[in-house]
């Protein structure tokens, strides 16, 4: 009997050896599962945010210092009626719709976010111009600068980019004041405005411009492109008009004594100063 006692007492103890040795170790002994680290949200690209002073990427003809977020495109249509304003009476202006019922020069334009702030585009008007366009930001207000920076440079050529070539290259000085207005400077040169093999060939243009906010998504704006060297023919272009802001749409209406829209049409100046011409733009942001 002793014998036998101490067997069992042996297989018991083995069992509970057998059983530790299987069972989980008491929650307080387990190691913890350590927590997935979280996810970093990513920054969105300050690009993104509507600059309230800067709608656009242009005035009426005039381009902007607003940058183009990198990856994201825009469109833009600019349209200036042939009829002038002031022909006639007002009956008959009235009869012809303020000139809608006569022909327009329009033009088509995407521009492209082609990296951070770099931006590309392509703008063509229904005379067969072409221009193909790149901008670059160096200084920007949103960072702290003084001013707004940019570099533009410029192909056009006329008969879809076949002929009268010309090159445009100057800086874009930007500066907002008192959270209502933006100002613009622009010195651009014009090489090959004539197109003549005599005289003068090229043209310095320093476009003036500025923007004034009326209400949250109301605008006033006016521009001028006076020429102070080389050709120049016609008049200083002049325009000035309302805009208003909805989303990722910008609607314009303008009033110009000339109907240019790139900078080649911009160095050649307006129609007259006796003749103003109504007209409007429409652009879209895609992001």
């Amino acid at each position: 009997m002793h014998l036998e006692t101490r067997v069992a007492r042996l297989h018991g103890a083995l069992l509970a050896l057998v059983v530790l040795g299987v069972a989980p170790l008491p929650a307080s002994a387990q190691t913890a599962p350590q927590p997935a680290a979280a996810a970093q949200p990513q920054r969105a690209d300050p690009d993104l945010a509507v600059d309230p002073l800067q709608p656009d990427f242009n005035l009426a003809a005039l381009p902007t210092t607003l940058r183009m977020p990198d990856g994201k495109w825009s469109f833009r249509v600019t349209h200036r009626f042939t009829r002038p304003l002031g022909q006639g009476d007002f009956g008959d202006l009235l009869s012809d719709a303020f000139g809608i019922d006569g022909g327009a020069q329009i033009g088509l334009e995407v521009r492209y976010g082609l990296f951070t702030g770099t931006q590309v585009g392509v703008h063509r008007t229904s005379d067969r111009t072409i221009q193909i366009f790149g901008q670059h930001s160096f200084l920007n207000e949103r960072d702290g600068a003084p001013v707004g920076l940019d570099a533009l440079i410029a192909l056009e050529g006329e008969n879809n980019l076949r002929e009268h070539h010309q090159g445009g290259f100057g800086m874009l000085v930007s500066r907002k004041v008192a959270r209502h207005a933006a100002l613009y400077a622009e010195p651009i040169v014009v090489v090959n405005s004539s197109g003549f093999e005599t005289g003068d060939n090229s043209t310095l243009v320093v476009g003036f411009g500025a923007r004034y906010r009326l209400r949250p998504a109301t605008y006033v704006f006016a521009e001028i492109s006076p020429r102070l060297a080389g050709y120049d023919p016609g008049v200083n272009q002049i325009s000035f008009g309302v805009e208003g802001r909805a989303g990722g749409h910008l609607f314009q209406l303008n009033v110009s004594n000339g109907f240019g829209t790139t900078l080649g049409q911009i160095a050649r100046g307006g129609v007259s100063n006796d003749n103003w011409y109504f007209g409007f733009n429409i652009a879209r942001k895609f992001f």
